[in-house]
C-alpha cells in the first residue's frame, strides 16, 4: 500500500482546517430539513440567516486588516487583485502610471502589462540578489503621474518580505494609492497599516478554495469588474456561498488566534531543515523572509527528473501558478541568477500542519535522488 506523500507545497496550497470544514457543512444544505442552502441575498428568514453567516465570516476576516476599511468577498486572490488594480484608475485620472516590482504574482504583472497595452504607464521596479526592492530607486519612480504602487508582502516562491510599509509611504507622499498582494503573508507576518488596499485568499491559511478578499480603505472609489446586481456594496455583484465565506471566516480566526504558535513551529522546521540541505543554496534574503519557505538550489540539479524520482513528496519547482508553462522562473530571473541556477532550484512550503519527522524524510528522500543524480552524471 502507497504512503501518503509528505506534503510541502504550502505556497500552492495549504491543507483545509478542520475547523473551517465543520464551519462549512451546515451551509452546504440539507434537502430533509429544507435549511442551510438559501440564497444570501434573499430576503426571507432563511436568505437572512445565510446573510448572517456571511458577515459573521467578514468580521472574523477583517479582524487581521487595518482598521477603517470595508471587505468586498471575490472569487480568489486573482479577482481581488484585478479589481483592485483595474478598479480604482478612473477615479486616479489624469495619473496613468503603475509601479510595481518584478517578483510579483502574475495576477499583478500580466494586469499591469494588459492596461500598458492600454495607454498607462507602467514602471517594474527590479529587485537585488537577495529579492528585495531599492527604496531609492522606488523614490525616483514614484512621482507625481502615479496613480498606484503594488507590492506583494510575502513573495510566493522565495518567502521574501518586501518592506510594504515604507513603499506605501512614498506611494502616499506622491499622492499615489498603494495595494499590497497579502496572500502569503496574511494571517502569518504584520500587514502594512498604511495599505489603501490588500489582496488575500482563503486556501492561502487553510481555508476553503474558490473565494477570496480585497480590503478597500473607506473613501477609495473602485469601479466594479463584475456587473450584475450589484451585490458587495455594488464592487462586486454575484451570488456568495455561505459555505465558503464561513470556511475563510474561521480559516482566518484560527490564524489570528494562533499567530504566535504557527509562527514558533514554522521557524522551528525551518531550523531543522536548514542543516539536512548542506551544500544547497537558499535563494532570496534569509533574514527578510517568511520561515515557512525555503527556495533551493543546487548545480547541475534537473528538477523535472527529481520531482519525478521523488514521489514520496510533494513540493514544486517554483510557482504552482506558473507549473507546466516552460518559462524559466522570473523571481528567481530577476534576482540574477543565470537560467541554468533557475532550473535547479525547487520550492519547499511547510506550515501548521507539518511534523519534523516529515521534514527529515523528505529532506532523506530528496538528498538520495539528487546523489543518485550527481553518480549518474560522473559514472
Amino acid at each position: 500500500m502507497a504512503m501518503t506523500p509528505i506534503y510541502l507545497d504550502y505556497q500552492a496550497t495549504t491543507p483545509l482546517a478542520p475547523e473551517a470544514l465543520a464551519a462549512m457543512q451546515p451551509w452546504l444544505g440539507d434537502l430533509e430539513s429544507n435549511t442551510g442552502w438559501a440564497n444570501p441575498h434573499s430576503a426571507h428568514s432563511a436568505g437572512r440567516k445565510a446573510a448572517a453567516a456571511v458577515e459573521v465570516a467578514r468580521d472574523q476576516i477583517a479582524a487581521l486588516m487595518p482598521s477603517g476599511g470595508r471587505l468586498v468577498f471575490t472569487s480568489g486572490a486573482t479577482e481581488a487583485l484585478n479589481l483592485a488594480i483595474r478598479g480604482v484608475l478612473p477615479a486616479q485620472a489624469p495619473r496613468r502610471k503603475i509601479v510595481t516590482i518584478a517578483t510579483e504574482h502574475a495576477a499583478v504583472l500580466d494586469t499591469c502589462k494588459w492596461l500598458e497595452s492600454q495607454g498607462y504607464d507602467l514602471h517594474v521596479l527590479p529587485v537585488d540578489s537577495h529579492g528585495l526592492v531599492d527604496l531609492e530607486q522606488a523614490a525616483l519612480a514614484i512621482d507625481h503621474d502615479t496613480a498606484l504602487v503594488a507590492a506583494m508582502l510575502v513573495n510566493n516562491e522565495i518567502g521574501v518580505i518586501q518592506p510594504v510599509a515604507a513603499l506605501a509611504a512614498l506611494a502616499h507622499a506622491a499622492g499615489a494609492l498603494f495595494l499590497c498582494d497579502a496572500v502569503q503573508g496574511y494571517g502569518r507576518v504584520p500587514l502594512p497599516d498604511a495599505a489603501d488596499m490588500i489582496a488575500i485568499s482563503a486556501h492561502k491559511i487553510h481555508g476553503p478554495k474558490g473565494i477570496g478578499a480585497l480590503w478597500v480603505r473607506d473613501g477609495v472609489a473602485l469601479e466594479p469588474l463584475i456587473h450584475g446586481g450589484g451585490q458587495e456594496q455594488g464592487r462586486r455583484s454575484g451570488t456568495l456561498s455561505p459555505a465558503l465565506c464561513a470556511g475563510f471566516g474561521v480559516a482566518a480566526r484560527l490564524a489570528e488566534s494562533r499567530a504566535q504558535q504557527d509562527a514558533d513551529h514554522v521557524a522551528m522546521l525551518r531550523d531543522v531543515a536548514l542543516p539536512l540541505f548542506e551544500g544547497w543554496t537558499v535563494n532570496g534574503s534569509l533574514d527578510r523572509r517568511y520561515a515557512g519557505n525555503l527556495n533551493l538550489q543546487r548545480d547541475g540539479l534537473d528538477v523535472s527528473r527529481l520531482l519525478s524520482d521523488v514521489r514520496g513528496v510533494a513540493f514544486s519547482a517554483g510557482s504552482a501558478c506558473a507549473s507546466g508553462s516552460g518559462r524559466p522562473s522570473h523571481v528567481l530571473t530577476a534576482l540574477g541568477l543565470p537560467t541554468p541556477k533557475v532550473r535547479s532550484a525547487i520550492r519547499l512550503g511547510f506550515g501548521r500542519y507539518t511534523t519534523v519527522d516529515e521534514i527529515e524524510r523528505a529532506a532523506h528522500l530528496i538528498s538520495t535522488a539528487t546523489s543518485s543524480q550527481s553518480g549518474s552524471q560522473t559514472g
